[in-house]
This record gives C-alpha cells, structure tokens and sequence, in this order.
C-alpha cells in the first residue's frame, strides 16, 4: 500500500510506509489500530503478513502488538509473531521518565512485558475501539 489517502491496513503495511519514509512509525501505528478496529471483518487478515524488519523496539512493539489484538479479539495467533526481529537486550520503556517506570512496569500487557516492552496499558487504546466497546452488548 502506497496510497496515503488510506490508512495501513496490516501491520505489514506500517512497516513498508516506515522503511520508505512515507511516515512515521507511531502515526502509522495508530492509523493501522483505527482501520483494526474499524472493520472487525479485516482483523484476521490484517495480522496475517509479517511485516519487515525496522528496528529492534519497532519489530518488537509490532509483534507484541499482533499478539495482543490477536489474543484479545479470539483471532488466530500469526505463525511470524514468535520469532520477528530480535529480542531486545535492554528493556524499552514508553515515555522515557524514570518516574513512569513503575507504573509502565505494572500496567504494561504480558505480549509487552515478554518482550520487555514497558507500555500503558492502554497503549493500543484508539477513540474507535472506546466506541465500540462502549456499544457492545
């Protein structure tokens, strides 16, 4: 996908914008979490390919990322999420500010946490997810 007019529709397609410099790597990932969580139908498929190689914490925030959406909404786990990238050697800690690191540490979901990604937990959190959550029965 190269159209920018049109949000990632897998996390494949965040990687090949990133590695082209077509946009950055957290407005990507938004992008791509609105359309996740826009079209239910979509999920599986958008989870299928494994997306490229960027860089340690960006290849493990992608597959924690996969994990998590996939465990959450019953979706079946993609065979690239256990080996993409390498694991990181120095745990990650979203934000920066020693005084989050507890909280980060606490919060963060396991598919972060295993990776030794330290996130909020409502990292993935996107205003179309709060919605439709908020209208399920």
């Amino acid at each position: 996908m190269n159209d920018l007019s049109q949000r990632p529709g897998t996390l494949a397609d965040v990687s090949r914008r990133v590695l082209a410099g077509q946009q950055a790597f957290d407005p990507a990932v938004r992008e791509f979490l609105d359309e996740f969580y826009s079209h239910p139908s979509r999920r599986q498929a958008s989870l299928r390919e494994e997306p490229a190689l960027i860089e340690d914490v960006k290849d493990a925030y992608l597959a924690a990322s996969a994990e998590y959406l996939a465990s959450r909404y019953g979706l079946e786990m993609p065979v690239w999420v256990e080996a993409h990238g390498r694991p990181l050697k120095r745990a990650f800690f979203a934000g920066g500010l020693e005084s989050l690191k507890a909280i980060l540490t606490v919060e963060s979901p396991a598919a972060f946490r295993r990776r030794l990604l330290f996130v909020g937990k409502d990292a993935l959190d996107r205003p179309r997810r709060i919605q439709q959550a908020a209208s399920d029965p």
